[in-house]
């Protein structure tokens, strides 16, 4: 049997759990914006995405859980991890102690909310499998069909660890551009945010770290998991 932290209920910062260094001003930027006042406080290893590739999330689930741990320990009051590849293993990982949520979770639950056809992009392949089980898990929840079809943006993720966010992102933007008959395009991974607003497709492009923000910073507030918001 797995051990889950100890049960807290508490009001604290709210923790972010990533596995890339260039995610932290990003969040620190969307805090600014929506959410003055909120303490976050970040957590960074990029080992846990680097041996999640090799190995698969489950190879990763016990230093998780102990960075979990530790998180609780220095007074978190919610943990969010922005990383898609092991963002269920973060939620399973931290069943029942304080809130620990997905950054794709809200995301996922839009796309489902906007039409049955979702197409998920994404640079690592590692990060495919566990957004699509997401969205078809939100999907059931919400008692709607889904057809979920994934891309894998070949030279993105390359681009993005090379430190050309830009470059990145606009091979991102391309391959959203060249979706066709979709609801909706999910980003599936924090890091290819800034194509967002470089599609020029009619399809919704959705991003995680907005709405996974709001969730968290929710979490954090009340000592409960925020409440789903719906892309505008």
């Amino acid at each position: 049997m797995t051990e889950s932290l100890p049960v807290m209920s508490r009001r604290g910062p709210l923790a972010l759990l990533h596995t890339s260094p260039l995610h932290v001003p990003v969040f620190d930027a969307l805090r600014d914006e929506d959410h003055q006042g909120l303490e976050l406080r970040h957590v960074v290893v990029e080992e846990l995405l680097a041996r999640a590739r090799r190995e698969g999330p489950e190879a990763v689930a016990d230093e998780v859980r102990a960075l979990l741990g530790q998180a609780v320990a220095e007074g978190a009051g919610a943990v969010l991890c922005t990383c898609s590849t092991i963002g269920d293993v973060a939620e399973r990982a931290g069943a029942g102690a304080v809130p620990v949520l997905r950054v794709d979770r809200p995301m996922a639950a839009a796309a489902v909310a906007l039409g049955p056809r979702v197409v998920v992009l994404a640079t690592v392949e590692s990060t495919l499998e566990p957004t699509v089980a997401l969205v078809e898990e939100e999907a059931r929840s919400a008692g709607r069909p889904v057809d979920v079809r994934t891309v894998l943006v070949e030279g993105a993720w390359a681009l993005f660890e090379a430190g050309d966010i830009d470059g990145s992102a606009h091979v991102v933007a391309a391959a959203a551009d060249a979706v066709t008959d979709a609801d909706a395009i999910i980003l599936a991974q924090a890091s290819m945010t800034p194509a967002q607003r470089l599609a020029v497709t009619s399809t919704p492009v959705l991003s995680s770290p907005r709405l996974g923000l709001a969730a968290g910073a929710e979490a954090a507030r009340d000592g409960r998991p925020g409440r789903v918001a719906h892309a505008q």
